[in-house]
């Protein structure tokens, strides 16, 4: 930690002592050498003041103008108040605060922003959105250190795996780290791919830096199977609750393994498509709860994680539900987009997938950091896709501009990795 000394400090009492021994005597030359004395010493002591004074108003006037938000300022240094500790910090209560030093990258520069996410290149007029970070109520997430964060990276392997917002965080620490790149051409995907809604791998090399950014697609984590034999009409597809999804495998050994999963586990993605929960084989699980499934499917996953993935070398992090900001009204949804951050969360911040999650976490037998961002997004009604997207005629009160939240979401995750002395 970084402690301010004041080079103004005064060291001694400064004190001197007046004798009194002497009766005074008018009109002595003695009195009056003191009288003079004493005036030039008052007059002395008032420039030292009016000297000193201007300088506090100077000091004033330059942190009116120059920092108008001093954590502003220390954040952008990478400076943390003495009493902060990331360590000890709940990162994840606070607010957001405004920050004109935001955002850390340009959209359109960075070619695997998809262009669905880059609100601004898809015709909003607005930017405020943009220039918001998150403030932890007792510390302050460190800035964002490129440099730094790629040499840590070298040789190492980052796995995304989940639903569409698990492949917004992937693009956007891609986009983040791109900016400390000189040559961009060094930077593509293994594969040659294009980002797609439906591809389930993709993996971008920094080639300058030996490292691969990765992401799996796999909304549910466990694996989807065929309609089994003699199951009612109304199932067309099963979900295996007790089976990892069939490419697991290929997460295993990375050095970085972000989890999420929760935006498919509705009714809508599950019941009225045919389907169904299974465990262990037929019969289908017909009166299952999706809640009581994703217990389940959470379960098999971090039985998987304490078995197969070697902590030591894996720093294993799983986030939490991201809330939308949809509005149902009779038979209609409507998108309550907003131009600044809610001051007032109005019970987003609460979500059964998001308890489910910290509850299977915390009585799991190996280490695995839960990033509580729920709360996080309940406040940021103003940056969502919204009617901004590549398709006009669809509106997305779901997804996240980019830039935007999931750059704040990386930020924290390397904050956490920054703690470690081996990163």
């Amino acid at each position: 930690m970084m402690k301010m000394v004041n080079p103004f400090s005064w060291n001694g009492s400064g004190r001197r002592g007046l004798s009194f021994g002497s009766p005074r005597v008018p009109n002595s030359p003695r009195v009056g050498f003191y009288r003079k004395s004493l005036v030039s010493r008052s007059f002395e002591i008032l420039i030292v003041i009016c000297l000193l004074l201007s300088f506090l108003i100077a000091m004033g006037c330059g942190y009116i103008y120059v920092f108008p938000n001093l954590s502003q300022a220390i954040h952008a240094y990478g400076v943390l108040p003495d009493n902060s500790s990331i360590a000890t910090c709940d990162v994840f209560e606070g607010n957001w605060i405004r920050d004109t030093s935001y955002p850390l990258y340009n959209g359109s520069e960075c070619p695997f922003a998809e262009q669905g996410f880059n609100c601004l290149a898809n015709g909003r007029k607005d930017d405020e959105y943009l220039k918001w970070r998150w403030k932890p109520y007792s510390c302050d997430i460190p800035r964002f250190n490129v440099h730094k964060i790629l040499e840590g990276l070298r040789g190492k392997r980052i796995v995304f795996v989940g639903d569409s917002m698990s492949r917004t965080q992937w693009e956007s620490l891609i986009c983040l780290l791109m900016t400390g790149v000189e040559d961009k051409k060094s930077v593509y995907e293994v594969n040659g791919n294009k980002i797609t809604k439906q591809i389930r791998f993709l993996g971008v090399r920094f080639g300058s830096f030996n490292f691969t950014v990765e992401f799996y697609r796999s909304v549910y984590l466990v694996q989807p199977g065929p309609k089994p034999r003699h199951s009612p009409k109304r199932v067309k597809w099963t979900l295996k609750l007790d089976n990892l999804d069939d490419i697991s495998r290929q997460w295993i050994d990375s050095d970085v393994l972000i989890f999420n999963t929760g935006q498919w586990w509705n009714e809508g993605k599950l019941f009225e498509t045919g389907g169904y929960f299974q465990v262990g084989g037929p019969p289908v699980k017909l009166g299952m709860q999706i809640t009581t499934g994703f217990r389940t499917a959470l379960a098999t996953w971090a039985s998987w994680v304490e078995t197969m993935v070697n902590t030591n070398r894996t720093k294993v992090f799983f986030r939490t539900f991201e809330p939308s900001h949809w509005s149902d009204q009779g038979r209609r949804r409507f998108c309550n987009m907003t131009q600044e951050p809610i001051s007032e969360t109005k019970g987003k911040d609460q979500s059964p997938f998001s308890d489910i999650i910290s509850e299977v976490v915390k009585n799991m037998t190996v280490p695995v950091t839960i990033l509580r961002v729920t709360r996080m997004g309940a406040f940021r009604s103003d940056a969502h896709v919204g009617r901004w997207s590549d398709a006009r005629s669809v509106v997305d009160c779901s997804h996240w501009c980019l830039p935007g939240v999931p750059d704040m979401w990386n930020e924290i995750v390397f904050s956490y990795l920054l703690l470690n002395d081996g990163f």
